[in-house]
């Protein structure tokens, strides 16, 4: 009879092989049949043995480059929801955090509304600069709706859920209203570059079809960026932990979450950040370089105050908008906490929106003088309604006090 196995020790090793074998090959989802005579005519020799072992350690290896985010198994399940941390875990600061950013969001629609029923009913606004100020507006309110609702309405029921469609749909939304807001300060700077580099054949350049144009480009594009990353995170497979250290679904949140293969996904990522967000950024300095260069052309002091006075609200919020968001990158390059980069995002997801009203409305003498307008009439309106109301009543009193005599 012929002799498999030469010792104890060498049958025990190969049976553990064997076993680790079927285990891992059943975990590649492959179908074998384990036939134990042709297992013994496998490993009739050491070197057969030591083969086998090698080819186990590599389908190993090859599992884990699968899921290089799990090292250990984890369960790999279809994610109904993701619970969103917040900025705070202490109850007590929920009702301080609730009142503030109630309030905040609150400026931020009126200011935002104000201007945008400024530049609508005032015929003096009717310019192109303003025409992208009104978008902008609409575009800031959006931006901060999308976000500050639903960590509101979590504060105020004491829940941190969010189901995987809303999740899906918030970060489809949050990417088109900032890129949208990063296309239009473009656009805004194109705008005073024409303006103050050619005075005289503005408004033949800056038409409304241009304008029109140039609005509907930056939408479909800020819309095609936000149906790439959508699109990007539907095909993300999650494990267990479903926390997400923010207030709201970020698409680089969802990323670290996940347990399938990134690569592919960051390197998309990364090139249409460089292209919404490099391009545009890039095409703002190429303008105020040539406006700063043109403005130093200008001979008189007050003629360099004038032309620079119509570009400075615009470079104000522009700094303010790449200077936020160039402080969340670097304080989540620096700080490895995930609870300080969501409160460095509140800077560009609420601050700034609510501050580029003020900003447009303080800096600029017509938006100013329209506001003024506006709200005389509205106050106009509001006076002769409640003086109408009284006349009413007292009509009303009068005759029920006729009938009583």
């Amino acid at each position: 009879m012929e002799v498999f196995f030469t010792s104890v020790n060498e049958k025990s090793n190969s049976e553990f092989v064997f076993q680790s074998s079927l285990k891992i090959i059943h975990i590649l989802d492959v179908e074998i049949s384990a036939n134990p005579e042709v297992f013994k005519q496998v490993i009739k020799s050491r070197d057969n043995w030591v083969s086998l072992y090698l080819f186990c350690l590599f389908n190993t290896l090859f599992f884990f480059e699968r899921c290089p985010t799990c090292l250990e198994p984890q369960n790999l399940t279809a994610v109904s929801e993701f619970l969103l941390l917040g900025l705070s875990d202490d109850p007590e600061l929920e009702p301080i955090l609730f009142g503030l950013f109630l309030s905040m969001y609150l400026v931020t629609l009126l200011g935002n509304l104000l201007i945008i029923l400024a530049v609508s009913s005032d015929s003096h606004l009717h310019t192109p600069m303003y025409f992208f100020l009104s978008n902008l507006s609409l575009a800031d309110i959006g931006f901060s709706t999308t976000t500050i609702p639903k960590m509101l309405v979590n504060i105020q029921t004491h829940s941190k859920s969010i189901t995987y469609a809303g999740c899906l749909t918030q970060v489809s939304f949050f990417i088109l209203f900032a890129c949208l807001d990063d296309l239009l300060l473009a656009v805004m700077a194109y705008d005073r570059f024409v303006a103050i580099c050619h005075p005289l054949n503005y408004s033949v350049i800056m038409n409304s079809c241009l304008c029109g144009l140039l609005v509907l480009m930056s939408f479909f594009g800020s819309l095609l960026d936000s149906q790439i990353h959508c699109l990007m995170v539907s095909q993300l497979t999650f494990c267990t932990n479903v926390k997400i250290h923010h207030f709201f679904c970020d698409a680089p949140q969802l990323f670290q979450l996940a347990c399938s293969d990134i690569s592919s996904h960051t390197i998309l990522m990364y090139f249409m950040g460089a292209i919404f967000g490099g391009v545009p950024l890039s095409g703002i300095l190429f303008s105020y370089t040539r406006i700063v260069s043109s403005i130093l052309k200008v001979p008189s002091t007050g003629g360099k105050y004038k032309a620079f006075s119509t570009c400075s609200s615009h470079l104000l919020v522009v700094c303010l908008f790449y200077g936020t968001a160039l402080g969340v990158y670097l304080s989540s390059a620096v700080s490895h906490s995930p609870r300080k980069g969501a409160v460095t995002s509140v800077m560009y997801a609420l601050v700034v929106p609510m501050l580029n009203p003020f900003i447009y409305s303080l800096r600029n003498r017509d938006v100013k003088r329209a506001l003024q307008r506006l709200l005389k009439i509205y106050s106009l309106e509001y006076y002769s309604a409640t003086k109408k109301m009284k006349s009413c009543h007292l009509l009303i009193y009068g005759w029920n006090s006729r009938v009583l005599c």
